[in-house]
This record gives structure tokens, C-alpha cells and sequence, in this order.
């Protein structure tokens, strides 16, 4: 190796070896705010389905996981007195431009506390209806469960159900209405589980 080519390997090395230092300095002093601000919205998405008035705990804190269909499902759960009083846990549903992330929240009988939508790529002015900020639709299953309204009519009108489908944008509905359908099928399964006391 000739001596230019050693002096750039060298330059080179030191370049790499100190970027890497300062990205590695960056990583550990961005870590803390990053697990911090993802803490704050977890919080965040669990207040909007869980009423402060059913817990004297912090949900956030008390979690279960179990496994569902192969897949580890972390469940919020909010206490009072020691007793389970709700549980929160995501849910995924399939609309018109590809999952939709809700976060939905369950009473000890059953009934839904609160659904929330926290991801979709719904089309604007459209589909993005199930946002709380743009339309009332997500609020108005609170206080629904498995049986009222009967399974049979967990879907939208056009496909026989209850729920409205919003004009020009049937499939984001049905996909919400068939995900919350199915988180309650969840509950009911492991009800038992999910209101122990640990």
C-alpha cells in the first residue's frame, strides 16, 4: 500500500470512528425523550377511551399480554379499589388505503368504554370520518357489546348491519365496525384473564 493510500485509509477510519461516536452520543441522549414522548402518547390515546372517573391507577403501568391468533397483544388495564374496572388494547381493521389502528377500551361487562382511531391512510374527506376531530361516528359505539346490538348486525347498513357507512366510502366503516366487532369477539374470550387480580 503506498503512502497516500495509507494516509486516506486513515483519514477515512478517523472519519468513520468519530461519526460513529457522535451517533452513538446522539442515541443515548435522544433515547430518554423519544421512550418519554411515546409514554406521553400512549397516555394520551389510553385517556380518550378510558374515563378517568373508572381508575385510580395509571393503565400505562399496569399491562398484560396475552397471545391472540399468534400475536402478542398488550392490553391497558385500569383498576379501582383493586378491582379491574376496564381494560384497553389496539385493534386493527382493513379499509380503502390499508390498516386502520384503533385503540378501543371495554368495561368489566362488556360494554365499550371508548374506540379511537390512532393510524390510517383513509382517503381526506372520506374515509378519515372515523376521526374523532372530524365526525361523531367513532364516539357513537360507547356503550354498545357483543350482544346489543346482536353479532348479526355488527356491520354497516349496506351490508345488512346497524352502523352507517359514510357516503362514497363504504369500506373504511366496514372495516372499523368488523375490527371493534372482533376486539369485543376478544374480550368476551378472555374475560376471565383479562379481569384478574394480580
Amino acid at each position: 500500500m503506498s503512502k497516500p493510500t495509507y494516509i486516506h485509509g486513515v483519514i477515512l477510519g478517523a472519519f468513520c470512528l468519530g461519526f460513529g461516536v457522535i451517533l452513538a452520543a446522539t442515541d443515548r441522549l435522544t433515547a430518554e425523550p423519544i421512550e418519554q414522548r411515546a409514554l406521553d402518547d400512549k397516555q394520551n390515546s389510553l385517556s380518550q377511551v378510558i374515563p378517568v372517573s373508572i381508575h385510580d391507577n395509571n393503565p400505562v403501568k399496569d399491562t398484560l399480554t396475552l397471545n391472540h391468533d399468534g400475536k402478542d397483544i398488550t392490553v391497558y388495564r385500569a383498576t379501582r379499589d383493586g378491582k379491574v374496572t376496564g381494560v384497553a388494547y389496539q385493534i386493527e381493521g382493513t379499509g380503502y388505503g390499508g390498516e386502520i389502528r384503533l385503540m378501543m377500551a371495554v368495561d368489566a361487562e362488556g360494554k365499550i368504554l371508548g374506540v379511537r382511531a390512532l393510524a390510517h391512510k383513509e382517503t381526506p374527506g372520506l374515509g378519515d370520518k372515523i376521526d374523532a376531530a372530524k365526525t361523531d361516528w367513532i364516539t357513537r359505539f360507547t356503550g354498545l357489546s357483543l350482544g346489543a346490538p346482536p353479532v348479526e348486525k355488527w356491520k354497516v347498513k349496506k351490508d345488512g348491519g346497524q352502523f352507517d357507512q359514510f357516503s362514497g366510502a363504504t369500506i373504511t366503516p366496514r372495516g372499523v365496525v368488523k375490527a371493534i366487532r372482533e376486539g369485543l369477539e376478544f374480550y368476551a374470550e378472555n374475560k376471565t384473564q383479562l379481569l384478574e387480580v394480580r
